[in-house]
């Protein structure tokens, strides 16, 4: 059987932040130390061999990415600097930018400039959006903050879903892309009971994010779940109980139990957002350990527009408590103009989708599993492009 190689895909994959994955000699150190790797499974030294072989289709179509958290341990423990935990993040992002069909993606992960503008321009539109139609006579000549007055939680809400029903459109193409080009051949054949049996583990890897806790650094498991958890929190409310979390007041009179428990989900979303984006940007400034040694823009966008978003949030509330009015007003205008090229950028194209990607990566590889081990002869056609490709290892 021929294997398509692309000889340029190493170059290619530097755009995207591949360092030095021409130095692997293929001791085998990284795949010994890493905790996820398993006998099936020999990632990620056999990863760093796809790469300098050039072969694409194996790249796009392997789970392998996914299956890694970037704890950094195999990266400690080359002995030839190859670095395979930042192979494996700059897989991501090219896998990413594989599966967006738009070309954003693609142009975010290799051009720090166009992210910088596009994520400038939108936070401008909003700006003048609101400086057109905000109602600041009408809200400041209200006693004590009118917030309600100067952007009507309904309006917003109407808003919010609209922009939710966008960015939902661009990801979740972008993951039926995405599931279509793991799936393979197996694509269509594999019956519903397999997708059924399996998908509680979908939900259990997207909330809990237990793959990363097998690895032996469990504090970037904890500040990668409370960023997770944090910010789904936010938007859950933001986009869907909008009406209830925007308020003029501390706790809404009319739903006292509700604002109180909206109240409690903020604060909650607040701390674990703001302790884990201060804990990996000081990190990525320190250089503390190898997930944090080679940032790239995207990198430092995401957790810069996350941090700002909830930073303007705090700033809202308390200018609330002290009914400071004009202060709330231009805050909340901020706070928008950051939020909102975060979700509809950021979310579907960049480093926020692989809280999308990840989980039905994972899924559909165990859906996979559990149909070829039930299926010997589909198993025994997907491991022919396997030892096609081992023969081509060899030669």
């Amino acid at each position: 059987m021929s294997i398509k190689v692309n000889p340029k895909v190493i170059e290619e994959l530097k755009e995207f932040g591949l360092k030095d994955a021409g130095q692997c000699y293929h001791c085998g150190n990284c795949t010994a130390v890493c905790p996820l790797s398993t006998p099936e499974n020999s990632f990620p030294r056999k990863f760093q061999r796809w790469v300098q072989l050039g072969l694409e289709d194996k790249i796009k179509q392997s789970p392998d990415p996914w299956l890694c958290y970037y704890c950094g341990e195999c990266s400690d423990n080359c002995p030839r600097g190859a670095d395979p935990g930042e192979t494996m993040m700059a897989m991501r992002r090219y896998l990413t930018a594989s599966y967006d069909w738009t070309g954003f993606a693609r142009r975010f992960y290799t051009s720090e400039v166009f992210e910088v503008v596009a994520v400038a321009l939108v936070a401008a539109f909003i700006g003048v959006l609101f400086l057109i139609f905000g109602r600041w006579s009408e809200a400041l000549a209200k006693p004590g903050i009118a917030l309600n007055v100067f952007a009507p939680n309904k309006v917003i809400e109407i808003l919010d879903l609209i922009m939710a029903a966008g960015l939902s459109f661009f990801l979740l193409s972008n993951v039926w892309r995405c599931i279509k080009i793991v799936h393979g051949q197996l694509m269509g054949k594999i019956p519903f009971k397999y997708y059924k049996d399996k998908f509680i583990d979908l939900l259990w890897n997207f909330i809990t994010q237990w793959q990363f806790s097998k690895c032996h650094d469990k504090m970037q498991w904890a500040v990668h779940l409370l960023i997770m958890t944090g910010y789904s929190s936010v938007f859950l409310m933001v986009v869907v109980f909008l009406r209830w979390f925007q308020r003029d007041a501390v706790i809404d009179p009319e739903w006292p139990l509700v604002s109180a428990i909206m109240t409690l989900v903020g604060y909650y979303a607040t701390a674990a957002i703001l302790y884990g984006t201060t804990y990996a940007l000081i990190g990525r400034i320190k250089k503390s350990k190898a997930p944090y040694k080679n940032s790239h823009g995207t990198d430092w966008m995401f957790l810069i527009l996350l941090q700002l978003t909830t930073i303007t949030g705090i700033l809202v509330h308390v200018f609330i408590y002290l009914e400071w009015p004009l202060a709330c007003y231009v805050i909340y205008m901020i706070h928008l103009m950051v939020a909102v090229p975060m979700l509809t950028l950021e979310v579907p194209f960049a480093k926020w989708a692989h809280l999308a990607y990840r989980p039905v990566v994972l899924y559909i590889n165990e859906v996979k599993k559990a149909y070829l081990a039930d299926h010997p002869q589909a198993a025994e056609q997907e491991e022919a492009p396997a030892e096609a490709e081992a023969a081509a290892e060899a030669a």
